[in-house]
């Protein structure tokens, strides 16, 4: 069982540095708002760790379903909610501007859900298989799952990239799968099957019906008069392109307009979002990062080189919260 440390709110005070240092005139609303959520559920949680983790046992055999919904929101410590929430918001400037504000909201509440289901039945499956009951207990808590499900989207969006895995240049296309299983050799105290949902999340929206059935959804609503949301997705990200394509992210999509030209270039000074995070961070630390208190975690330094340094750093301080 893991004790939450938060004498010295030291995640908490860079998180903030680094809100105003991008600017929060310069984050979306629903980015801001999701992660304005995360922190305040940080200081007044809805309920203990012990009631938000979601396991098969809570979860189906109990019958507490409450547990998807606030497992998500909910973190072990500050530094466990500031690396998920720096992460989180390089994210989603970029694609709640692709998207659309309604759609993001949307697909973020689709995604905390479906990533707890997800989560469910592969422990349930492993349960099975393994015939140990111990898959069944594990209890998780973070917004760990629903980052890596946006982590498969955004780079559903720029399959010709590279992303930097601990130094190492990794195609955009193969990401997530070489960051789940380096994160699970590193740390393997962290939620490999949470991820993993994450990721398989992710690849039902890329590429399997999640999309789909979402917009028909979104249409039904809209046609019932419930309420309204804009359309930005179709012209700024494209159709979906991805109708019984088998060949992964082959291109069968429309690119959006860069964004990062017309929207952040005031505060990017041209570095990629990686860099921009680490520079940020290191400029942060500078100051606090020398006077740690006793037993807190130690001070990071980042190199523009290693550009996946920052996603190393987050994950490897994720906790597997055992109930």
């Amino acid at each position: 069982m893991h004790s939450r440390q938060r004498r010295s709110h030291l995640g908490l005070l860079l998180l903030a540095s680094q809100l105003f240092q991008v600017g929060l005139d310069n984050i979306p609303p629903i980015t801001l708002a999701v992660l304005g959520l995360n922190v305040y559920l940080f200081f007044f949680p809805a309920a203990p760790l012990l009631k938000t983790c979601v396991s098969v046992q809570q979860a189906y055999w109990f019958r507490d379903w409450s547990r998807l919904l606030l497992s998500p929101f909910h973190h072990l410590d500050d530094w466990h909610l500031y690396f998920n929430m720096v992460s989180f918001l390089w994210k989603g400037i970029k694609l709640e501007r692709r998207l659309g504000g309604a759609w993001f909201l949307y697909l973020i509440s689709v995604f905390s859900v479906l990533t707890g289901l997800v989560y469910l039945l592969v422990e349930a499956l492993l349960t099975e298989l393994m015939d140990d009951q111990s898959y069944s207990v594990v209890c998780a808590v973070g917004f760990s799952g629903v980052l890596f499900a946006l982590k498969v989207l955004n780079n559903h969006y720029h399959p010709g990239g590279v992303t930097y895995v601990m130094g190492l240049p990794v195609s955009n296309r193969y990401a997530s799968w070489v960051e789940l299983v380096l994160i699970h050799l590193t740390a393997p105290g962290t939620s490999f099957v949470g991820h993993l949902a994450g990721i398989l999340v992710g690849l039902l929206y890329t590429s399997g019906p999640l999309k789909s059935i979402m917009k028909r959804c979104a249409d039904f609503v809209k046609l019932n008069g419930y309420c309204s949301y804009r359309d930005i997705y179709y012209s700024s990200a494209g159709t979906s392109g991805y109708r019984g394509n088998s060949e992964g992210y082959s291109g069968n999509f429309h690119y959006a307009p860069d964004y990062s030209t017309d929207h952040t270039a005031s505060y990017t000074g041209g570095l990629t979002e990686e860099q921009q995070l680490e520079a940020a961070i290191r400029n942060s630390l500078n100051d606090g990062g020398q006077t740690r208190e006793r037993g807190g975690p130690p001070p990071y330094g980042f190199s523009l080189s290693q550009e996946g340094s920052v996603e190393d750093l987050r994950w490897k301080r994720l906790r597997r919260f055992d109930s």
